[in-house]
C-alpha cells in the first residue's frame, strides 16, 4: 500500500461526517435552534479524528518527511499551503467551540455564529481534501522510494495506536484526575 492510502482512507470517513454536518446546518436553520451535544460530538470528531489524527499524520510524518526532499517549487508552495489550511481549520473549529458555549449559557444569537462556522467547516473539508487527494498525494510520490512509503506506513500505525492513549489521558487530566 502507498503512505497515501490511509490518508485518503481517512479522507472519506471526513467526508461522511461533514455531510452529517451539512445535515444538521439545514436541521438548524428549519427549526431555529441547535442541540449543543450535537456541536460537541462534531467538535470532537474535527479535533480528534480530522485534526489530531490525520492532519496529525500528514504534518508530523509525511509533510516532515516531504520537507527534508528537494521538492519543487509548486509542490513546496502546495504543501505550506496545505499546513496553512489546517490551522484554518483549527481555528474554525476553536471559534465554533466559543459560540457553542455561548450559545449553552442563554446567548441567542450565538445559533448564527454555529451555523456560520459548520458551513464554513462544510465548505473547507471538499476543497482541502481535493487539494491533497488529487494534486500533492499524488506529486509526493516522486520524492519517496518504497521503503520510504513502508516505513511512513509503519509509522502512522504507531501514530494510530498511540492515539486513544493520549486521548483519553487529556480527557482525564481536564476532569482533574
Amino acid at each position: 500500500m502507498q503512505a497515501r492510502g490511509p490518508l485518503m482512507i481517512e479522507h472519506r470517513l471526513i467526508e461522511r461526517m461533514i455531510g452529517v454536518i451539512k445535515n444538521a446546518i439545514e436541521q438548524i436553520a428549519s427549526a431555529g435552534k441547535v442541540d449543543p451535544a450535537f456541536v460537541d460530538t462534531a467538535v470532537d470528531f474535527v479535533r480528534t479524528y480530522a485534526d489530531r489524527t490525520h492532519h496529525g499524520k500528514e504534518e508530523d510524518i509525511l509533510f516532515r518527511k516531504l520537507d527534508k526532499k528537494d521538492l519543487s517549487a509548486d509542490d513546496r508552495k502546495i504543501m505550506n499551503e496545505l499546513i496553512e489550511e489546517h490551522v484554518f481549520g483549527r481555528n474554525t473549529t476553536k471559534a465554533l467551540v466559543e459560540a457553542n458555549t455561548r450559545y449553552r449559557n442563554g446567548d441567542a444569537s450565538a445559533l448564527a455564529d454555529i451555523a456560520t462556522k459548520l458551513k464554513t467547516l462544510v465548505e473547507f473539508y471538499p476543497r482541502h481534501i481535493e487539494k491533497e487527494d488529487k494534486v500533492f498525494f499524488p506529486a509526493s510520490r516522486a520524492y519517496l522510494t518504497a521503503e520510504e512509503e513502508q516505513a511512513m506506513l509503519d509509522e502512522f500505525r504507531e501514530f494510530d495506536r498511540k492515539m486513544i492513549h493520549e486521548k483519553y489521558k487529556t480527557v482525564v487530566e481536564a476532569l482533574g484526575g
